[in-house]
């Protein structure tokens, strides 16, 4: 209630100085106005899709992994593409990042990476994306310049709070201690401070690799496996949180949730919600804000839908 009685101060003071401008016809007093409006707008668009967040989980950070599908070294290097969208989204968006798992393709590109987005509503957001998101361009990597078409899966989980206990035997994890595969300086190359993590009864396996400490790859893999955990767990004994794989498919042709067509023409299409834009390298740029107030809002209608 503070935020939104805050809100309509803003919006009294926008109209007080409307009518000011139309009586000085002062050129900075318009300016001032046209900015404070922008300022407002942009504020209620971010409440508008914050009030849209109500999952136990949406407040908190994110877990993101993106992985390469069909498609060989293309694909690889559309997972290195997806990963820079959504880091440029997050620095937009004045989150935190943290790559902490990366798996390097032999040619190019990136077979699979994990990284944390911190910040408020960083989850809620980001489970937006969860899905098969498939590219079709020219290839650079194709000498006879063929169009080729690849995928690329995101997985989003929460990142648990302290206060969430998640029973974790000793007996029922296997780690292994390996040295890092990509960049990071001698130290991280040279020794063996990369972690793996098997959780034996269930398989998940989690890893961290881009810190120096081995201990610190260890706390960072031991969070993301207790929250993969959580969300197993979780959608054992509840149905309705199934919704958050349930586009868990093949990462191949017919299951994706939005493709990015750059040739012959340049389209963003997402499957789930109809909406479009062809200013694909903007979006490849981060901004994607318009797809996940529009998936947000399809969401919360399936939820009603389903109640």
């Amino acid at each position: 209630m503070e935020r939104w009685v805050k809100k309509e101060k803003e919006l009294e003071e926008i109209l007080i100085l409307s009518e000011i401008a139309k009586e000085t016809e002062d050129t900075k007093d318009f300016e001032e106005l046209v900015a404070r409006v922008d300022a407002l707008d942009e504020s209620l668009t971010k409440y508008e899709i914050e009030r849209m967040l109500g999952g136990e989980n949406d407040k908190g950070n994110a877990i993101v992994y993106i992985n390469a599908g069909a498609g060989g070294t293309e694909a690889q290097d559309w997972v290195e593409m997806l990963l820079r969208m959504y880091l440029k989204w997050a620095e937009r968006k004045g989150f935190e990042t943290q790559v902490v798992d990366i798996l390097q393709g032999e040619e190019a590109g990136i077979k699979s990476v994990t990284f944390l987005a911190r910040g408020s509503y960083a989850y809620g957001y980001l489970k937006c994306e969860i899905g098969i998101h498939r590219l079709v361009r020219i290839s650079p990597f194709d000498a006879n310049n063929r169009r080729h078409t690849s995928f690329a899966s995101v997985y989003a989980y929460p990142e648990l709070s302290e206060d969430i206990v998640v029973d974790i035997r000793e007996e029922d994890l296997r780690i292994d201690t390996f040295r890092a595969s990509g960049p990071g300086g001698q130290h991280v190359n040279r020794t063996e401070s990369a972690i793996r993590i098997t959780h034996i009864p269930t398989s998940i396996v989690v890893q961290c690799q881009n810190e120096r400490s081995q201990h610190t790859n260890k706390a960072i893999a031991m969070a993301i496996l207790k929250s993969r955990l959580y969300e197993f767990e979780k959608k054992k004994q509840d149905e309705k949180m199934s919704s958050l794989n349930k586009e868990k498919k093949d990462i191949a042709w017919g299951s994706q949730i939005r493709s990015y067509i750059l040739h012959p023409y340049k389209l963003i299409k997402d499957h789930r919600t109809k909406i479009e834009a062809h200013n694909a390298e903007t979006v490849l740029d981060g901004d994607i804000d318009t797809f996940i107030k529009a998936c947000l809002l399809y969401l919360t209608f399936e939820q009603k839908r389903d109640n």
